[in-house]
């Protein structure tokens, strides 16, 4: 089974036990989240998606740890002016564990 979930402004799919880099999260690792804005629910034969989200779904995910990413440059240059700016950038990025990927039933169990 798998979900496409949306975070940070992104979509990524998922399945248990996979490892996501996202967008910076709070939390503290080894403490668990939930992604619950799910936009499709999908196995090997069928697929169930949200207009714009899946009813009653939810991925339970684990903060594994959360860091800075490489570093990217920024070069600024405006010709025929003697200007130059060099700048660096490290986005701040948090790795998560998939560990389980709920629907309706599921979620009315661990409530």
């Amino acid at each position: 089974m798998y979900a496409i979930v949306q975070t940070g402004g992104k979509q990524y799919k998922v399945q248990s036990g996979d490892h996501l880099k996202v967008e910076k999260i709070a939390g503290d690792p080894g403490s668990e989240v939930t992604l619950d804005q799910v936009l499709a629910i999908g196995s090997a034969d069928t697929i169930s998606l949200g207009k714009p989200l899946v009813a009653d779904a939810a991925v339970k995910a684990t903060i594994m740890r959360t860091a800075r990413d490489r570093k990217i440059l920024v070069f600024k240059k405006k010709r025929r002016h003697a200007f130059k700016k060099k700048q660096g950038h490290r986005q701040w990025y948090t790795l998560l564990k998939i560990e389980s990927i709920m629907t309706g039933t599921a979620m009315e169990a661990t409530s």
